[in-house]
């Protein structure tokens, strides 16, 4: 499979089941396709339904070679309040196995780079399964840095549902919310 003819392109509502079955496919390369929870409604709505204010839009690269979708990169703005600037957070990065090592990865990375850069975004961000040696090894020839002093944490199910179970309302409308 010659990278030559491959594209990279943003994705549309027609691309909604080919996402859902690449996100289906990295979840069984991580080992964890049990919590892919995902539908093809849910992906619509998050990456082409109306905005909310406070909520993030998701938005994903198609990866093509011959016209034959084989890889994506979904991904959101943050912000940096060190920076006072949005950033990219990259949620997954996936190359089918059939085209590994045809460099849609490394052009999917430039091309969302590219992005970051033409949005005026101070950096772009990701995270890695330690195991996922072939990814790491890509990262590292590009520049990345891992950053070890950092540990992510996480709240899911029952323990964000205790936790949001003791919050109050909020004092005031945030300022997005405002009309």
């Amino acid at each position: 499979m010659a990278s030559q003819a491959a594209t990279i392109r943003f994705a549309t509502e027609a691309d909604v089941p080919t996402v859902l079955r690449f996100v289906r496919e990295l979840g069984e390369y991580e080992k964890a396709l049990d919590q892919v929870v995902a539908t093809e409604t849910m992906l619509h709505e998050h990456m082409f339904g109306p905005l909310v204010p406070g909520r993030a839009r998701v938005e994903c690269l198609i990866a093509e070679i011959d016209g034959e979708p084989r890889g994506f990169a979904l991904f959101f703005h943050n912000f940096s309040t060190w920076l006072a600037r949005s950033g990219i957070y990259l949620e997954d990065l996936y190359v089918t196995p059939a085209a590994r090592g045809t460099g849609l990865g490394i052009k999917l990375l430039r091309q969302l780079a590219a992005i970051a850069v033409q949005r005026g975004c101070g950096r772009m961000e990701w995270a890695v399964l330690n195991w996922n040696e072939p990814a790491i090894k890509l990262y590292n020839s590009i520049g990345a840095t891992p950053l070890s002093e950092w540990t992510y944490y996480r709240l899911k199910a029952e323990a964000l549902a205790n936790l949001a179970a003791q919050a109050g309302a909020p004092e005031s409308t945030p300022r997005n919310q405002m009309r």
